[in-house]
């Protein structure tokens, strides 16, 4: 037991976070806090080191987008975190003295407002403690610890800034005692990430929607409805007529979502749409993201843009604006299981509708899930089970990341913790500093609610009637390598268990130590309460007290069942180097036990202030901003990722969780720098020198590595999850993540397996589902042999991927790249003819013809050997004698006829462009990053995952024949190597061409100039004998590559120009994402880079954007 909580709140001696509970008189007498992480006296601020640094964010052409000179920040606060606080966080206009300048500005205003709200609303027993409190909340914040959710960053205290703003929302009067709305511009700040709006089956109602969302979007929240009480769209009117159905008002809705997207202030829209199981029209709905993804394609086949969410394509379609979710009961699941049949209702009077066999409903969810990664699933009778407010109403939908779930109408603020950071110098996880933190930031939180503005009066009455908050955790996985625990093991369920356990726990011991301690709260909607609203806590818990009283039984019941034994599944060695594990999981579990005995002992004395206290949100930018290496409750991405250096460029780095893990495993220094060094030039641990087979568990990640076979499987992510639902009040924001050559059936068992360990949502996602296209067929009949062509277009998809199915994989993996090989042809034809040289073709107003210059009969030439998911090929490239291409030759592997031809004539066409004056550059912008399979990872690092066999090939030429910015488009990472590049129009020896090309980034071991120094190609992570180990906690902090002035004497180079950085540092993401990027990642709509997946969103590695909420 800690020793500031207390097992008798009435006669113990106040302890850190709480109050004495015997008011007198009845006055409330506010919170004491007693300091733990700061010092009497002492600023926060002045016990961190800061340095200025210019923050610059560039799209991928190197093209400004964000720069901000001279933002103050802790010096061991990561250049992304820098890049992302100024560009996201940091209020007023650049270059204004309105401008905040750093991040002491930034943590200041919303520490300092939140403490002054807490005085002026009676949180606190003293100014002493409201002072204790700031502190102990600023160091939290400063040093990573935490993190509000983006809202509070953007609009908590901007009052001061920003005092006349005419913005206008609903807010909590405390002296009228009601809800009001007048213009409160951002003394009433908008501070919830995640909204839940209701809608009825009126067009009024279905209107307010359309427009609550909106304004929802335009101040970067996100918000979920379920549309189940509009009627069918086989359903008759009162008036007369047939209703419309949910899916065409959901038409509307993604429209208004797709324009807020893209003229929002802050980020794009996040939208969730629910529509329960018994719906009428849940066929339709299922369905219809892959049937307008069909639509997508076939303008894709026919030459428009298809390249991302923002494409001609796929701007032209509807429902991609929102993520889709059936919500299913026990009684659909139980008929899955039993083969019933199962009968969808109509929504006025319940009348039966169709009947399902409930496997076939469930095998077109897992259909399209497989398609498109939508539908995801919610199970509504789990959700229900644990929902604390049932006498008011049922929970019916989430936010659009699934981890809000509560009433209609209701909002959630967030906050994570940086679990890495409760780390003691000794490698122990530092229970105290973790439980005083969560008393902290739940108050913290708790203040917010009733001083924040909200879009409407009924969400408005709602959060200060319920008041749900959303407290959290980002770093699990993390955290669990460094522990030496496999992210699939019973070990590692274990330890994110407690850990989540305690969190939720402890919040409510808090919520109910503020309900003991705080001002009675007025209701905002007439209750009907027996003894009346009486106390501190939230009204909304008098009406609900014996079905809150029971929630919160059965999560203390929960924490007996966490694994009993708690040891780590390693072998003697392990427990011998890393003894301190187990008493560590045991003194967890320990702590949770106490955790919630506390808090049922003082909820059943006092109530609770907070209806809800914790969810795991994906925390895609907040983590960013506390520097974490994974993100919510997700494991490892990759082993190996790429670092931002001060002054631009990166370095490749391998995680520094690997080497305390290797050491808590008992492996000695050599040892532990022989596996890094390998990790590094491989970027796999699979055979490692020294590793022990049964240790290779420990580094499972997400992702395969391009040259491993191990990853976490679906049912070790359901696994996880489930060992940390019985501890939050909410759900949990994750994606489980299938292999590309996994079965619709495989989808359907993650569902019913996600169902029977009592998850509340589950969003699956096969790898590349989004890339996946129908195969645009030109059939070829008796009729098409004599020169009759069947239209692509025409031919039934479903019809076609049916017929597939029986062929052979490698058939199918064939057959597909022939027939996206008619669609390339398409954008050919464009390139052709702007090359062709028929003069019949022109006129005399048409610029003059291009003219064909033909290559030597004797000409050098490269070829150069590719491998794409598991396609081989050769491309040869003949040279000019100046060595600049002029005609290309591929060559497939084991591809037959049909294909080589295919090939042939696209070689053809895109040497005749290169012979007419087609500028190599224009052929690499266009056909670079085109999606269709095979798709892949390939071997060469430079590259590394293929969206195609056009991407990789066309990216390569980019890297082997350009130079200056258009080859750092898709250069490796590293140090420069501009200096040692010819200049665009020198002129190379056709035999230097011949032997070696154009210089590219050195091969591994060798080494390149920059300015007047050397430096490894492997380096920075090349250790000499010797030298330290690098990992991200001491990385080389100068300039744009590693300091060399300890390894060679010379000094340190001196940082690259802002354009400069553009050049070799614009695509950090895009290089982090080779190591884990998946087909059909889109591009940040901010800076350009390719996003990676977070939880059921994604998020952009480069600028901090997200598609979530958080």
């Amino acid at each position: 037991m800690s020793d500031y909580v207390q097992t008798d709140p009435v006669q113990a001696p106040a302890a850190e976070g709480t109050s004495s509970y015997a008011p007198a008189n009845g006055s409330a007498p506010g919170l004491r806090f007693s300091r733990y992480f700061s010092k009497p006296g002492v600023n926060p601020f002045d016990e961190v080191q800061w340095e200025l640094r210019d923050a610059v964010i560039q799209d991928w052409k190197g093209r400004l987008v964000f720069e901000q000179k001279n933002v103050e920040v802790p010096t061991d606060w990561s250049v992304t975190a820098t890049n992302i606080v100024a560009s996201k966080y940091l209020h007023g206009q650049v270059g204004t003295p309105e401008r905040e300048k750093g991040v002491r500005d930034l943590i200041s205003r919303v520490a300092e407002s939140i403490r002054d709200w807490g005085l002026r609303d009676g949180y606190f027993a003293s100014h002493e403690d409201a002072d204790i409190f700031f502190n102990e909340l600023t160091h939290l914040l400063v040093n990573q610890k935490v993190a509000f959710n983006s809202p509070v960053w953007f609009n908590v205290g901007c009052d001061r800034l920003e005092p006349n703003s005419d913005a206008q929302n609903w807010h909590w009067d405390a002296q009228q005692g009601k809800v009001l709305f007048s213009v409160t511009g951002y003394s009433r700040p908008q501070c919830s990430a995640c909204f839940i709006n209701s809608v009825n089956d009126s067009l009024d109602s279905i209107l307010t929607l359309a427009k609550t969302e909106g304004m929802l979007f335009k101040w970067g929240s996100g918000a979920g409805s379920n549309l189940s009480a509009i009627r069918g769209s086989m359903e008759t009117l009162s008036g007369g007529g047939t209703a419309s159905g949910p899916l065409s008002f959901m038409r509307g809705f993604d429209a208004f979502a797709g324009v807020i997207k893209s003229g929002g202030k802050t980020r794009r829209a996040a939208k969730m749409v629910v529509l329960n199981i018994e719906h009428p029209d849940i066929e339709d709905f299922i369905e219809c993201k892959v049937k307008e993804e069909r639509k997508a394609w076939t303008l894709m086949a026919a030459g428009y843009d298809g390249s991302g969410p923002d494409s001609e394509a796929f701007t032209s379609i509807f429902f991609q604006n929102a993520n889709n979710s059936v919500r299913v009961n026990d009684e659909f699941m139980q008929a899955v299981v039993n083969d019933g049949i199962f009968t969808t209702l109509t929504v006025k009077d319940k009348a039966p509708v169709k009947e399902y066999k409930a496997r076939d409903l469930m095998h077109k969810l897992a259909e399209a899930t497989w398609q498109c990664g939508d539908p995801g699933m919610q199970y509504d009778t789990t959700i229900n089970r644990w929902h604390t407010s049932k006498n008011t109403a049922r929970i019916n939908a989430s936010n659009p990341c699934s981890e809000y779930m509560f009433l209609d109408d209701s909002a959630c603020n967030l906050a994570s913790f940086n679990l890495m950071k409760f780390l003691t110098p000794g490698g122990q996880f530092d229970v105290p500093a973790y439980r005083h933190g969560i008393a902290i930031v739940t108050t913290a939180m708790e203040i917010i609610v009733d001083a924040a503005g909200y879009p409407t009066e009924m969400i408005a009455k709602n959060s200060h009637d319920y008041r749900p908050l959303g407290l959290g955790y980002a770093n699990l996985g993390a955290l669990l390598m460094d522990r030496g625990l496999p992210y699939d093991s019973d070990a590692g369920r274990a330890y994110a268990a407690t850990l989540t356990a305690i969190l939720c726990g402890d919040a409510y011991a808090q919520s109910a130590r503020l309900a003991a301690s705080s001002p009675t709260l007025g209701a905002a909607t007439p209750l009907t309460v027996s003894n009346g609203v009486h106390g501190g806590a939230c009204p909304g818990f008098y009406v609900n007290r014996e079905p809150f009283l029971n929630v919160i039984r059965m999560h203390r019941a929960e924490v007996n069942n966490i694994d009993r034994e708690l040891k780590p599944a390693h072998d003697s060695a392990y427990t011998d180097a890393a003894g301190f594990i187990a008493p560590q999981l045991a003194d967890l579990k320990a702590a949770s036990q106490d955790a919630w005995d506390t808090a049922l002992a003082l909820g059943e004395q006092h109530g609770y202030r907070n209806s809800q206290v914790t969810v795991l949100a994906p925390t895609g930018t907040i983590g960013f901003m506390m520097d974490c290496d994974t993100t919510g409750i997700e494991p490892d991405l990759a082993l190996v990722k790429y670092k931002k250096l001060v002054g631009g460029g990166m370095i490749k780095i391998v995680n520094n969780t690997v080497p305390g893990a290797l050491f808590k495993l008992g492996y000695s220094d050599s040892e532990v720098q022989g596996i890094v060094n390998y990790i590094d030039a491989t970027g796999t641990i699979e055979g490692a020198p020294s590793l022990k087979p049964e240790h290779l568990a420990v580094f499972d990640c997400s992702f395969k590595p391009a040259k491993g076979t191990r990853t976490i499987s679906w049912l070790g992510h359901v696994k996880m999850m489930a060992a940390t639902q019985p501890f939050l009040s909410g759900a949990i924001s994750k994606t489980v993540n299938l292999p590309n050559d996994c079965t619709v059936q495989d989808i359907a068992d993650a569902y019913t397996e996600s169902w029977r360990l009592g998850l509340k949502a589950v969003a699956i996602y096969r790898d590349g589902s989004k890339g996946t296209q129908p195969l645009n067929v030109s059939a070829q009949t008796d009729a098409d042999k004599k020169g009759t062509a069947v239209d692509a277009t025409k031919v039934d998809a479903t019809e076609l991927t049916a017929a597939l199915s029986a062929l052979s994989t490698e058939q199918q993996k064939a057959f597909a790249l022939e027939q996206q090989l008619v669609a390339v042809q398409t954008q050919l034809n464009e390139l052709a003819n702007s090359a062709n040289n028929n003069a019949d073709n022109l006129d005399a107003q048409a610029p003059p013809r291009a003219v064909r210059h033909r290559l030597p009969g004797e000409r050098a030439s490269i070829t150069h050997k590719f491998g794409i998911g598991g396609h081989e090929g050769y491309i040869t490239v003949g040279l000019y004698p100046n060595g600049q291409p002029g005609e290309i030759f591929i060559r497939m592997a084991k591809e037959g006829s049909t294909i080589s031809g295919l090939m042939d004539s696209f070689a053809t066409a895109i040497s005749l462009a290169l012979q007419h004056g087609v500028p190599l550059k224009v052929l690499c912008e266009k056909f670079a990053h085109t999606r269709f399979e095979p798709s892949g990872w390939t071997g060469n690092e430079q590259i590394g995952y293929a969206k195609s066999i056009m991407d990789y090939l066309f990216r390569w030429m980019q890297l082997r024949f350009l130079s200056g910015q258009q080859l750092d488009l898709f250069a490796g990472l590293g140090a420069p190597v501009q200096s040692a590049l010819p200049s665009a129009g020198s002129v190379i020896s056709t035999e230097a061409r011949a032997l070696a090309g154009a210089v590219e980034r050195p091969a591994f071991g060798t080494t390149a100039a920059y300015g007047d120094q050397s430096i490894s190609a492997t380096d920075p992570w090349h250790n000499a004998p010797g030298e330290p180990l690098h990992t991200d906690r001491n990385p080389p902090q100068q300039g744009i590559a590693p300091d060399l002035s300890a390894r060679s004497g010379t000094a340190t180079p001196n940082p690259l120009s802002v354009e400069d950085r553009g050049i070799m540092g614009v695509h950090a993401a895009t290089e982090m994402g080779k190591l884990y990027e998946m087909g059909d990642s889109p591009s940040c709509s901010t800076c350009g880079a390719i996003m990676t997946r977070n939880g059921s969103c994604y998020r952009c590695m480069e600028c901090g954007s997200t598609s979530g909420c958080s």
